[in-house]
């Protein structure tokens, strides 16, 4: 009755492009969490998080910005052609069953929880959760099983809270409140030798903006995003698959301002095809093209002048070609990518990207992993073209990737034990920053003057079990990074990258017997920086304990009742933008 995550879909999508895929980390969704909450699971991850429902929340990897960072929904990705990144908080986390994050590909990529069936052709899930702050999250779906080959499913959810958390002085964090619908459909097919997936989504917010503790805001947003997408995979023989994907979106957000109102009007397509040749047994070889088509549209609350200058479009497209290699105990991957884009006004960049990945099974159990890749960021509409502040000249970020890791896995008994050890070495140019323009210092304007080199390690251990009615585990992560800004003449030069923790501590643990669980995750970061100086380190303890009930062929109720922060500690992700102290959220949920 419970959805299931298919992590393997989406390696299997990025890997056909001809790219890099050897270092993944897949975290399993909890319904309970929210997306920030969620990625915290993963080391070398830094989530930006503006405090609070309402707040911003985007995620980077490794010591890059979040710009570099790209979001993927079931092997598509999620295009922001205006800021670069995409708000998290608008992806319908409850309809995903996990994430996998590619540190080759820096990315992020959420997978569809696909449903299964067990009594009968239709399956689902109602359920309600409340909580502190004020905040009701009602969720439902629904699955039909159309044939033994096709299913069809349907969701709703939603999400309203008052957001108004007290702080440390007494005073209380308003203009914090949101009301969210999410909803969407998804279409699974089977094929000989192939499948397929549609899918529909929808997201509408309408939430207030707090500002920070120094400049707190009255202003509000409304945000719509509207995507449909597919993906076609199919396999001729043993000789040819072919593999295409397609996606439009639209996405209008408008916000609400004492200074004025400004309206933004985002319309993307993509067409994105990869063929796979084997040409032996142990070798294949992968051809792609990937297309893309971006609109921005302004309304804004000066001249029409102005809103022209920002209305614009982009052309870009990726050429790919990839060749893999399988042999008994090594495994080599190399590609080159192409990218070339064209914006409105003529400006055009085109950039050459190869990548190399390796594994050698040193023995059963125990593999050798490196890889490396050159990456490219091209600037945003924003960054080019914002009335008073972009700069037309600026050149695409200019990234190199490197990683050596070990992996152990190996079952003992009723356990299976897991163990990564990886080093990386990054290194940013071309880095866009703000700075004083020469013509009038008081004027800041973007320029590519920055350099980053982030170097850290990454250690993970895992061991799981299942013996008769108990199941459960403990993993332990850690992490160490550091990211220097090498900008030159920067004030904060060979200081740590604003907000990327030194430190990171990951502790969870779940334990399950006929259906009484306990879950339990503990969350360390430390030696952080901003602008200012150091900024406090900070942990947190989130527990959930639930309890589910069989009803035979009626299906399956359970409750579940979470404590996040459950220390109550005072903490900043970003300086200035507080979050919440110790909340609960407790629901009840329903699977026919």
């Amino acid at each position: 009755m419970a959805a299931q995550p298919d992590t393997l879909q989406a390696v299997t999508v990025v890997a056909d492009r001809g790219v890099v895929v050897s270092r993944t980390d897949t975290v399993k969704i909890n319904s309970t969490l929210n997306v920030a909450t969620t990625l915290q699971t993963l080391p070398g991850l830094y989530v930006g998080d503006y405090g609070g429902f309402s707040g911003l929340k985007s995620a980077s990897l490794r010591g890059f910005g979040s710009s570099h960072t790209a979001i993927y929904v079931d092997g598509v990705r999620v295009g922001n052609v205006q800021s670069g990144q995409a708000d998290l908080g608008n992806l319908d986390i409850a309809s995903f069953g996990s994430i996998v994050a590619d540190y080759a590909q820096n990315s992020l990529s959420f997978i569809t929880a696909r449903p299964v069936f067990h009594n009968g052709p239709v399956t689902g899930t109602v359920s309600v959760q409340g909580g502190s702050f004020g905040t009701w999250k009602p969720y439902g779906n629904i699955a039909f099983r159309l044939s033994p080959k096709v299913s069809l499913g349907a969701h709703v959810g939603g999400l309203i809270t008052k957001g108004a958390f007290p702080l440390s002085d007494g005073t209380t964090w308003g203009n914090n409140d949101m009301k969210q619908i999410q909803a969407g459909a998804d279409l699974f097919g089977l094929l000989k030798g192939g499948d397929y997936h549609a899918k529909i989504s929808y997201n509408g917010a309408d939430r207030g903006t707090p500002g920070s503790i120094s400049w707190p805001s009255t202003d509000r947003q409304k945000d719509k995003n509207l995507a449909v997408q597919g993906l076609f995979r199919k396999l001729f023989g043993t000789f040819y698959t072919l593999n295409i994907s397609s996606k439009l979106a639209f996405d209008n957000l408008y916000y609400f301002s004492e200074w004025g109102n400004n309206q933004y009007n985002q319309t993307e397509f993509q067409l994105n095809t990869a063929h796979k040749f084997r040409i032996k047994d142990w070798w294949t070889v992968t051809l792609a093209e990937d297309l893309t088509y971006d609109f921005l549209g302004k309304d804004l609350h000066s001249s029409d002048a102005d809103a022209g200058a920002y209305s614009k479009y982009r052309l870009s497209g990726l050429t790919a070609v990839g060749s893999a290699f399988r042999w008994d105990r090594f495994k080599l991957d190399v590609a080159l990518e192409y990218a070339y884009i064209l914006d409105q006004d003529a400006s055009t960049w085109k950039n050459l990207s190869p990548s190399v990945d390796l594994r050698f099974t040193i023995v059963k159990g125990l593999d050798l992993v490196a890889f490396g890749r050159r990456a490219y960021r091209t600037p945003t509409f924003n960054e080019l073209y914002y009335p008073g502040y972009g700069n037309p000249d600026l050149k695409p970020e200019d990234a190199w990737l490197t990683d050596l890791g070990i992996d152990f896995a190996r079952p003992v008994g009723v356990w299976t034990l897991k163990a990564r050890l990886d080093g990386y070495y990054n290194i940013l140019s071309n880095k866009i920053i703000s700075a004083p323009s020469p013509d009038d210092p008081w004027v800041w304007l973007p320029y590519n003057v920055g350099k980053v080199k982030a170097w850290g390690a990454d250690l993970l251990a895992d061991a799981h079990f299942v013996s008769g009615s108990w199941k459960g585990g403990v993993s332990a992560r850690y992490g160490w990074q550091k990211a220097l800004d090498k900008t030159p003449d920067s004030a904060n030069l060979d200081k740590q990258i604003p907000y990327v923790a030194r430190h990171t501590v990951v502790l969870a643990g779940d334990i399950d017997w006929k259906g009484l669980s306990l879950n339990a995750v503990f969350n360390l970061r430390a030696g952080r920086l901003d602008g200012t100086g150091e900024m406090p380190n900070w942990n947190t303890l989130d527990l959930t304990l639930g309890k589910s009930f069989c009803l035979g062929k009626a299906g399956e109720i359970g409750i579940k009742a979470s404590a996040y922060n459950l220390f109550n500690n005072r903490y900043e992700v970003i300086r200035d933008y507080p979050m919440p102290g110790r909340s609960f959220m407790a629901g009840v949920e329903y699977k026919f």
